[in-house]
């Protein structure tokens, strides 16, 4: 394989590199279907929070899996797993970025008087 042709799948939640899966984690279904009326979707804030922490792991895991591939002599371009690494440490810089918008929030709440 070369170039990115191993990389599938990226925008769907399934976050296979060259024919590798991820060790553990369910993909997460963004899909902006419209509701019917009167459904409502039993997603909360912490299920999206979860699940984004999640997906940053098993990110993760996939540039861990591709670099071992990568050294241990397996069929899969340096090109991938640059991408691989590029893409993990780009969700856990966003994630960390969430996370301290977060906690500034919260602190702010904290501050205010009642």
């Amino acid at each position: 394989m070369t170039g990115l042709q191993g990389v599938s799948n990226l925008g769907n939640g399934n976050l296979g590199i060259g024919g590798l899966k991820p060790r553990t984690g369910n993909p997460i279904d963004f899909s902006n279907e419209p509701l019917a009326p009167g459904e409502q979707k039993n997603a909360s804030f912490r299920d999206l929070l979860l699940g984004s922490i999640q997906e940053v792991n098993t990110m993760q895991q996939n540039a861990d899996v591709a670099v071992e591939t990568m050294l241990t002599g397996g069929d899969i371009g340096t090109a991938e797993v640059l991408t691989a690494i590029q893409k993990a440490d780009v969700a856990f810089k966003l994630m960390m970025q969430v996370r301290n918008k977060l906690v500034a929030a919260f602190q702010e709440i904290q501050n205010i008087r009642v």
